[in-house]
């Protein structure tokens, strides 16, 4: 498990730098304390904006693994998880099509989705999302976020957002106020509570429809 102490930073989760305060413990063990290169072996990201190149669509999923130890149905596999097989399958050239330089031949969810395949390739033990939905429409946004909930089964999912929808399923929420957790507990916990969590539902409620 991922415990997160006063952290709202996918880079500190990455190692990328030392927190000031508190630690971050992967499986009963400091992070800093664990090899870096089998740590980062066992997380994948989906960040707010997908990272693609100039290349094709399965060599944007491969980025960073080593192809030869991956056959064509895993790859399709992750692909149907991330609900972007049928897309890429009705494509002239498939999995060999071109999407242009940061993915501009696509739109912003079938992008988000070709990340979010990338990341499920890894089988990750820990699957980070850092403001993954936060770019996309509310509609996209839905389907998106449903394809997190299906994929998250049997693994630790990690999401940092600001957006309530998105976290609003999670087994546990920190939530953070200048700069460190003030509350914790899942949705229907927090909202009892009345805390800061409420004041956020209450103020999205108001300037929304539905929630």
């Amino acid at each position: 498990m991922l415990n997160i102490l006063r952290i709202a930073d996918s880079a500190a989760i990455r190692r990328f730098y030392q927190p000031q305060t508190g630690k971050i413990y992967f499986r009963g063990s400091d992070i800093n304390e664990l090899s870096l290169k089998n740590y980062r072996k066992s997380i994948s990201l989906v960040a707010q904006e997908p990272s693609l190149f100039d290349g094709t669509i399965r060599e944007n999923i491969f980025l960073g693994v080593d192809q030869s130890s991956i056959d064509d149905e895993a790859l399709y596999q992750a692909c149907r998880d991330a609900e972007i097989h049928d897309f890429i399958s009705s494509l002239p050239d498939g999995y060999e099509t071109e999407v242009g330089t940061k993915g501009v031949a696509l739109s912003g969810g079938q992008k988000q989705r070709i990340a979010i395949a990338r990341a499920l390739i890894r089988n990750p033990r820990v699957l980070l999302l850092d403001e993954a939905t936060s770019n996309l429409d509310s509609e996209t946004e839905k389907s998106v976020q449903a394809v997190f909930e299906k994929t998250g089964k049997g693994r630790t999912m990690v999401v940092i957002a600001h957006r309530l929808a998105t976290v609003q399923n999670a087994d546990v929420i920190f939530v953070i106020g200048d700069g460190r957790v003030v509350e914790s507990g899942n949705h229907s916990t927090l909202l009892r509570q009345r805390g800061l969590y409420y004041q956020m539902v209450s103020c999205y409620c108001l300037s929304n429809t539905k929630y």
